[in-house]
């Protein structure tokens, strides 16, 4: 088995807010973060998938429609966007990286032929990435 990482970035704006709690106590959790312009990242995706090798080919899987894939269903949707007010997965839940890599997960689950998408790592800075590998792993 192999494994294949592609990358993809994406710009994007949001702000950490609970609205169960009071405006002070969004402060006091998320600080500065909780200012509800928001603030904007450069992020960069990795996508992990997991598969043979193709013995015509050599791929794992097709580069070419990998690439398309991400570019449909996560930096189309993402890419300069405010997360909270347009992306749906955010309206109710808070666009934090540990979230951002979930909610790409299940946009890609099933979606990448011959190969099992193995993990998803969102990186919101250079020193500050999540890593998802899936519901249940």
């Amino acid at each position: 088995m192999i494994l294949l990482t592609r990358k993809a970035d994406f710009s994007a704006a949001h702000f950490y807010w609970n609205d169960q709690w009071s405006d002070e106590e969004n402060f006091r959790v998320f600080g500065k973060c909780s200012n509800r312009q928001g603030h904007g990242h450069n992020y960069t995706l990795e996508v992990t998938v997991a598969g043979e090798v193709d013995p015509v080919t050599g791929f794992v899987v097709d580069l070419k429609l990998l690439k398309e894939i991400l570019e449909r269903e996560v930096v189309s949707v993402y890419d300069h966007r405010h997360l909270n007010y347009e992306v749906p997965e955010f309206a109710h839940t808070i666009p934090t990286t540990e979230n951002i890599a979930v909610a790409i997960w299940r946009r890609l689950a099933g979606k990448i032929p011959h190969a099992k998408l193995q993990r998803v790592r969102v990186y919101e800075m250079p020193d500050l990435f999540a890593d998802f590998y899936g519901e249940g792993a």
